[in-house]
């Protein structure tokens, strides 16, 4: 089977070699763009066409909810917002990032223990699994 292609939009380079490193690990994934924010993500997209969006939700000067929107209007695909803003307490966010069609919401992985990391690995692999296969609709701007 093909690996899933994905693209990374990350602004934080350490959060980045992380996310890469994670996904480098696995035959499965296949990192096909990488950008440091939206506005360079929307660029690339067309070119790329990735299966699943990996995303941050905060960026300058397009942040994840503006690309998630953005996205959804023009290539639609899932979306996985990775962000230390979408914690179960950030509801406000969480919702905005739903409403405007992210397909899933996951807290960044963050350095950690061995142990950890490959429980955190495992569950975002597994999320980008299940969304590779999701068929997603265009949501026009609001």
């Amino acid at each position: 089977m093909a690996p899933t292609k994905i693209m990374i939009v990350e602004d934080s380079p350490v959060a980045m070699e992380i996310l890469q490193r994670l996904f480098k690990s696995t035959p499965e994934i296949e990192v096909v763009g990488i950008a440091r924010n939206g506005q360079e993500a929307l660029a690339m997209i067309p070119r790329l066409n990735p299966a699943v969006i990996c995303t941050d939700f905060h960026m300058e000067p397009i942040d994840g909810l503006e690309l998630t929107k953005q996205v959804m209007a023009n290539f639609p695909c899932p979306i996985l917002v990775l962000s230390n803003s979408v914690k179960s307490d950030d509801t406000k966010n969480v919702f905005a990032l739903l409403q405007a069609g992210a397909s899933d919401i996951y807290p960044k992985p963050v350095g950690g223990d061995y142990a950890e990391y490959e429980a955190i690995k495992k569950r975002i692999l597994s999320k980008i699994k299940l969304l590779s296969g999701l068929k997603v609709k265009a949501k026009p701007l609001s």
